[in-house]
């Protein structure tokens, strides 16, 4: 075979490897005895190897009731785990006549959507474990275990005292990397056996189709893998006549590839626990021993509890040590935020001071690219290799957020300048217009000590044409030199990345959109809009500015021969001069909504909100007084994007502006029983609307109260709103309760 060939061979088959339906072997482990029943509690499929443990042949037990094996009062027990869900276990103690000697077995079960499968395996005891001895054993090293809270000293603990719960030979702790890797992190063991701490495992080692079974089970445990594997009879599920689904059986035969990596090892007896944090797979509890071990079912499950609770102080543990870095990095995102709210000059706000751009990602070097204009902060590569980064890039990348910590892997060119940006995390601004950030990382040259050559994890043989996948034999130490990697970019830093693309989307080119379809729909205004709107503007406007600047000159040089009420009637004119420009602005946008034609499209309104609520939050100093909630997703509408985006901004800015509380919140959602149209609702805990005023307050220019209380204004916000909605032949109504706050609803067609 060519080497060509052989490298197609090696990966077709790492590729099966990993696809490979492990949990259909359609066998098990011989210490135990399998059991299929139907919803009649009927034996449809046995494991064959009764005889041998029951005292029963598979004819005296295949398509026979329950009953003929176990007593009633047993067989009723069983009955309810009908009633339970998939994959929930239930464990029995029974009793079993074998050979006229009476045998105690560990009974668990747990069914699938179609059967119910038993699983027995002999004991010498007819008791659970009570509660005191469960507690003996695992008390004092839960007490151990939380009260330790170095992560590295907590790992290095749970190993020690799950090893002398158990008496493996070894135990490690086994954590998995994104791409799903491991290393040990922690070990205890036996003084004679070499060391495994710090060894590095490829993601072949543990394929993805295990992963997903350990995150499911919780608990594997094979007691000796050199023992042959049991046949089901008949092999395929009689109910569905496809092969057993056995992901959460205890008996569960051991792949073969499995059982010789383990012997490669020098490995005769296993017990895996499952490390869960978040819901994912965080890592594993591998408990090694190198002659065969049995373990009872009541010490399995005091592992499989000492598991979760490991995992929940992991999740705890973890937590902590990320959340200052967290804290920071969200404190200097809530800075930068605000200091581009109030810029005027959007380069400025980003770089200036520049440290911070760094910061918000912990990078070393960024670049600025609005258009053909490319700013560089820290330490970076030379403009022109940025700019061939962003030309690849605009080809390469379609998603807002990229990152990788091996830039040379992916480009190629960039070998050149890899001590400034062997990583590269790239923040894409707009769609429409080429807005970038980028931020760099330098190569940090790492050391990674693997647990045998990981580029021969596997061989590949070829035998008569057929390819043959065995595992490596040595787990000897092995060091590879890593070269063209950065530090990894962490998952805070890319949501902080995100953060930030938001609250520029939101504050900056938002409103340059928005001004650019304003004016668009301006130009397309008729005749009479355009009259409407220079009568508007000039003829009233321009008096009126008159009236407010002579009334300012007045004041300004004539006070000293005017008496207090004659000033007082000046102010009172310039007052009523703006609030005379202000109505006439509320008309003018009026009279624009009147001749707007919609510029429907897809909108998600659930990344509308999030831009929103950013613009609001970064334009409020008191915005964390404030709670803005979206109990489930919105849906995707056709919609005029910007109209609507300033249908809610009225409606979550009023909600806030009417409201006397001290804990201030607000509730956008849906009903369902409108899912073609959804009726779209508002709720706040404000002041509330009387009965007699919730159609008259979409009035222009009608406030329900004066000048001076909530803030002012010239009551043409919900007018405004009632205008878009109706542009949408939608509807608007209110529900209130004086006091205790308001709903509004509405429509969109």
């Amino acid at each position: 075979m060519s080497q060509s060939e052989d490298n197609l061979a090696s990966t077709a088959s790492l590729t099966n490897h990993d696809r490979k339906l492990i949990h259909l072997p359609g066998s098990i482990q011989p210490h135990g005895v399998l059991l299929t029943l139907n919803s009649q509690l009927h034996i449809v499929q046995v494991s064959n190897n009764t005889q041998e443990i029951l005292g029963k042949s598979i004819s005296e037990l295949l398509n026979k009731p329950l009953t003929s094996l176990l007593d009633n009062q047993q067989v009723a027990a069983i009955r309810q785990c009908w009633t339970k869900k998939p994959s929930v276990y239930t464990s029995y103690k029974v009793a079993i006549n074998t050979n006229n000697l009476e045998q105690y077995f560990d009974c668990i079960a747990h069914r699938t959507e179609e059967t119910l499968i038993l699983e027995l395996e002999p004991t010498q005891s007819s008791s659970e474990l009570s509660f005191l001895s469960f507690h003996a054993l695992v008390s004092e090293a839960i007490a151990d275990i939380q009260k330790t809270s170095n992560l590295s000293d907590f790992l290095h603990l749970v190993t020690s005292q799950v090893k002398e719960i158990t008496a493996f030979d070894r135990v490690i702790i086994y954590q998995f990397d994104h791409t799903g890797a491991g290393s040990v992190v922690a070990e205890a063991k036996r003084e004679d056996l070499p060391p495994y701490l710090g060894l590095h495992y490829p993601a072949t080692d543990i394929p993805q189709q295990a992963r997903n079974l350990y995150k499911r089970g919780m608990l594997r445990f094979v007691p000796n893998l050199t023992a042959p594997a049991v046949k089901l009879v008949p092999i395929d599920n009689p109910i569905t006549q496809q092969p057993l689904d056995l992901s959460l059986s205890v008996l569960r035969s051991v792949d073969t590839c499995c059982m010789e990596y383990y012997q490669n090892m020098g490995v005769s007896a296993i017990l895996v626990i499952a490390l869960i944090q978040d819901q994912q797979l965080w890592g594993l509890i591998s408990c090694h021993h190198q002659t065969p071990k049995p373990l009872s079912y009541e010490m399995r499950q005091i592992c499989a509890f000492l598991g979760r609770i490991v995992s929940s102080e992991l999740t705890h543990k973890v937590n902590e040590l990320e959340l200052d870095y967290q804290v920071k990095l969200k404190s200097l995102q809530s800075e930068f935020i605000e200091s581009i709210s109030q810029a005027d000059n959007f380069i400025d706000a980003l770089i200036k001071p520049e440290i911070r751009l760094l910061d918000v990602v912990s990078a070393s070097g960024a670049a600025v690219c609005l258009d053909n204009e490319i700013t560089l902060v820290g330490t970076t590569p030379e403009i022109e290799q940025v700019r061939a980064v962003i030309e690849w890039a605009d080809t390469q990348i379609k998603d807002n957020l990229f990152s990788t910590n091996s830039l040379p892997q992916l480009y190629p060119e960039s070998v050149a300048f890899k001590d400034t940006a062997s990583g590269l995390l790239l923040l894409r601004i707009s769609q429409v217009r080429r807005y970038y950030i980028l931020w760099f990382r330098p190569e940090v040259i790492q050391t990674v000590n693997w647990a045998g050559n990981p580029h021969q994890a596997f061989q590949v043989t070829e035998v008569d044409g057929t390819v043959t996948l065995s595992p490596r034999k040595s787990f000897a130490k092995w060091q590879e030199t890593v070269r063209l990697t950065s530090l990894p970019w962490k998952e805070c830093e890319l949501d902080s990345a995100i953060a930030l693309r938001n609250a520029i989307v939101g504050i900056v080119l938002s409103k340059a959109d928005e001004l650019a379809k304003i004016n668009r729909e301006l130009e397309r205004s008729n005749r009479q809009l355009a009259s409407f709107a220079y009568a508007a503007s000039h003829d009233l406007k321009e008096p009126l500015r008159g009236i407010y600047n002579y009334s300012t000159i007045l004041l300004e040089d004539y006070a000293q021969v005017l008496d207090d009420e004659g000033i007082e009637c000046l102010q009172t004119v310039v007052n009523l001069s703006v609030r005379m420009e202000t109505l006439i602005n509320a008309l003018l946008r009026l009279a624009q909504l009147g001749q707007a034609q919609l510029r429907k499209q897809a909108t998600n309104l659930n990344e509308l909100l999030t831009e929103l609520i950013d613009i609001l939050r970064a334009s409020r100093p008191d915005s964390h007084l404030f709670d803005i909630r979206i109990p489930r997703p919105l849906p995707t509408i056709d919609c005029d994007a910007v109209l609507v985006n300033e249908i809610f901004s009225n409606l979550i800015t009023n909600a806030f502006k009417y409201n006397d509380k001290t804990d201030q919140w607000v509730e956008i959602g849906y009903l369902d029983s409108h899912l073609v149209n959804p009726v779209f609702y508002v709720r706040d805990n404000g002041i509330g609307i009387p009965q007699h005023h919730r159609e008259t307050i979409f009035r222009l220019f009608k406030r329900l109260h004066s000048q001076e209380k909530y803030g002012g204004g010239v009551g043409a916000g919900l007018a405004i709103v009632k205008k878009i909605v109706e542009l949408h032949n939608g509807r608007i109504w209110v529900e209130s309760t004086p006091g205790m706050g308001s709903t509004f609803y509405l429509t969109l067609e």
